[in-house]
């Protein structure tokens, strides 16, 4: 007889899937259900979104991650509620029974209710995402060449909203791009002209990081060239005409979106269970409130402890420890044995900012400059799953390091598309 309990896991990003990774398939069946059909390393979302890798390269099939896993199975579909009394999903494919239920949804990008905003920005949460902006950027560039002179203003302006570290990186690294690369590519236009915006609603840079960060951050983006904006929100943008709170208006074609995040909440759960940015409220061992049998974990997850009584950051840290420790407690309960609370231990932050530049807090040493860049690089790459990949994204760093240049400024995308116009 077959004793094993169903689980379903919702979800495949950095908290998703180290868990299945952990769990024990002698204990569970297992279903994976993630509306993609593989992981990405968000990350590096910047780098392909700046043409410095190619999306293959942060791309890992689930299908092949898992394929020694026998028990587990994985289906392609959005999941569209929960039944909790019947512990049962809906999905677009079928209806699913658990045991437990595992929800590691993550979070989007957050417009703050603003549908024109939604509607004509790039945002950067998926590899698809990442294209868009790449594709979108080289043919800016391509238009600069036979734009009219009313036209090349809007064309001549990039602005990124939020100056936490997506925003930062995106910064630093269309900085480099202005710098070392589009003078050889397009020799003909004067890219003094070309202008970088960073808007960010707080006082300074990297606003969860330390003064040093801060600080360090500011300093090298303006070194840079990049222009950066402080305590200033968005009010509107059409597509064209970007109108800031501070009452300046800015022509562009580009704003790409980093100012916040939401929750990837499933309808179903009871309304007390969800917090004001659509996080799910859950106790020590990532339990949902209310709940006997299911779980959150990773950004979705909102737990408070002593040590962060308005939740844990929302970092690939916490996503993986908490699935870590959930694999190991869902063991214990099937065992009637102790479960252990999640405590998150802090390893600190690391922000990269451009060739030899970088930033990294840690609780006991703060530095910044080409160590810290290399800190970043060794770190980052040891997180990617594959050797095959790590080896990919490595040659590609040196490339660009010794060369100050990359082959992958492609516009990869039919000829007709009219997809990612804005």
């Amino acid at each position: 007889m077959n004793m094993k309990k169903k689980i379903i896991v919702i979800g495949g990003g950095f908290a998703g899937v180290q868990l299945l990774m952990k769990l024990d398939e002698d204990l569970f069946d297992i279903l994976l259900i993630d509306k993609l059909n593989h992981y990405q390393f968000q990350p590096l979302f910047y780098q392909v979104a700046t043409s410095q890798l190619e999306p293959a390269s942060i791309s890992f099939p689930l299908r092949n991650i898992f394929k020694r896993k026998k028990n587990l199975q994985i289906r392609l579909a959005e999941v569209y509620s929960i039944d909790y009394d019947q512990n049962q999903i809906t999905t677009a494919i079928s209806n699913f029974n658990y045991d437990f239920l595992v929800i590691a949804t993550g979070c989007t990008t957050n417009f703050f209710d603003n549908s024109n905003i939604e509607k004509n920005v790039f945002t950067l949460k998926t590899t698809y995402d990442a294209i868009k902006i790449r594709n979108h950027i080289i043919q800016t560039f391509e238009s600069l060449i036979s734009a009219n002179s009313q036209e090349r203003e809007s064309l001549l302006n990039l602005v990124i909203v939020g100056a936490g570290p997506t925003g930062v990186e995106l910064a630093g690294a269309f900085a480099e791009i202005k710098n070392n690369i589009l003078p050889k590519d397009y020799p003909g236009i004067d890219f003094s002209h070309f202008n970088i915006y960073l808007i960010e609603g707080s006082s300074n840079t990297l606003k969860n990081m330390s003064n040093f960060a801060k600080c360090a951050s500011k300093k090298y983006l303006q070194k840079m060239g990049v222009k950066i904006l402080t305590e200033t929100l968005v009010k509107n943008y059409d597509g064209y005409i970007l109108e800031l709170s501070n009452g300046k208006v800015l022509n562009t074609k580009t704003v790409i979106w980093a100012a916040g995040i939401t929750g990837n909440t499933i309808s179903g759960l009871p309304a007390s269970c969800i917090t004001n940015l659509n996080r799910i409220k859950v106790n020590r061992i990532n339990l949902v409130e209310g709940m006997k049998n299911i779980f959150a974990i990773g950004d979705i997850a909102m737990m408070k402890t002593p040590k962060y009584p308005e939740g844990h950051p929302q970092v690939a840290n916490v996503a993986i420890n908490q699935a870590k420790n959930l694999a190991r407690n869902l063991k214990k309960i099937l065992l009637n044995k102790e479960t252990t609370e999640y405590e998150y231990k802090d390893l600190g932050s690391m922000v990269t900012i451009g060739r030899n530049k970088a930033v990294v807090d840690l609780s006991f040493l703060k530095f910044k400059g080409y160590f810290a860049w290399l800190v970043w690089m060794f770190l980052h790459l040891m997180l990617i799953l594959s050797v095959r990949n790590k080896l990919i994204i490595f040659i590609n760093w040196a490339w660009t390091y010794l060369f100050k240049d990359t082959s992958l400024r492609l516009i990869l995308k039919p000829i007709n598309d009219k997809s990612d116009a804005k």
